[in-house]
């Protein structure tokens, strides 16, 4: 969400400053990162990570919480990497069952990192199965997906599976493509129980609501509209959460580094996983393809991500 709030502000330069201000307004800051002794400071290989100059990741949580100061719990877990030279930004997915290692904790699913400590726990559980270092952290809730959606007037999504309002996301769905306002669009990207595939299933429903929405909002229809813009800007930013060291100066520089990236420019991919199963303890689980994991580590710490997704890419 927070890289569909910059490419709309780069967008539209010229009324950056106002942007600018509503921004610094809106947004919170919080401690989401861990101290510093406990980033990585090698790979699994054994060799440095880099502390700059092989592009930036973020990662990017969205969570059932209902305000900016409710937690809840990580039901969208998606890291984005902007190159070091960007002209495509790429977000991974990774589906809240993946069977993981929780530092302290054994493994678990991935959304459990968030339970047991919140952002730092789970920017090091992902940091220590990549090898990687988290950059920034910004964390978003329902009522901010359905503003943004709201705010540019409703998206068109494709579904792949339809489904009844019986399920949890209580929105009737059908297969194709659906026209979709802030409560539809929110029903959409929470279903699962209906989804042939479950939660891997609407991983992929959740990454084709943030291509609409990012198409929606980087169209000419949306960035030439100030209206449209200002309220897009301001619903989006007052459910964001960043960490402490994300500047609004920062996010002014990323503003004009991707003014010229549109939703089109936009990669999606699924982590790797290698199938199902059970667990005692968490239950059903999602299968970590662990070689397919250590190639996205090594094609985030190398900026090489276009060599990976062409492998691994979601449709």
């Amino acid at each position: 969400m927070l890289a569909v709030v910059v490419l709309v502000i780069g967008s539209v330069v010229g009324f950056a400053g106002f942007l600018g201000v509503t921004v610094d307004r809106n947004v919170q800051r919080a401690n989401l990162l861990p101290p510093p002794e406990q980033d990585p400071v090698t790979a699994p290989d054994g060799s440095t990570i880099p502390t700059s100059g092989t592009g930036t990741n973020f990662l990017v949580i969205g969570t059932d919480g209902r305000t900016p100061t409710d937690r809840g719990r990580s039901d969208v877990i998606i890291i984005v990497h902007i190159p070091k030279d960007p002209t495509t930004i790429q977000m991974i997915h990774f589906p809240r069952d993946l069977y993981v290692p929780i530092p302290g904790y054994g493994k678990n699913k991935i959304n459990a990192a968030y339970a047991y400590g919140g952002e730092p726990l789970l920017v090091r559980t992902l940091q220590d199965m990549l090898g990687i270092r988290i950059d920034h952290v910004a964390r978003t809730d329902f009522a901010g997906f359905e503003g943004m959606t709201d705010a540019v007037g409703g998206v068109r999504v494709y579904a792949e599976e339809g489904n009844d309002a019986t399920g949890n996301g209580g929105v009737a769905i059908r297969k194709g493509w659906n026209e979709l306002d802030g409560a539809q669009a929110l029903g959409f990207v929470r279903e699962r129980y209906q989804l042939s595939e479950g939660d891997i299933s609407r991983g992929r429903r959740q990454l084709a609501f943030i291509k609409a929405l990012l198409l929606k909002a980087t169209s000419s229809e949306t960035v030439t509209n100030p209206i449209k813009v200002a309220k897009f800007t301001n619903a989006a930013t007052k459910n964001l959460v960043v960490d402490q060291d994300l500047t609004i100066g920062e996010m002014k520089d990323y503003a004009l580094e991707l003014k010229g990236i549109r939703g089109n420019d936009v990669v999606f991919a699924t982590a790797p996983f290698s199938g199902f199963a059970m667990d005692p303890v968490a239950g059903s689980i999602d299968v970590v393809d662990e070689k397919g994991m250590a190639l996205l580590g090594e094609a985030l710490r190398k900026d090489r991500m276009d060599d990976y997704l062409d492998v691994f890419q979601t449709p």
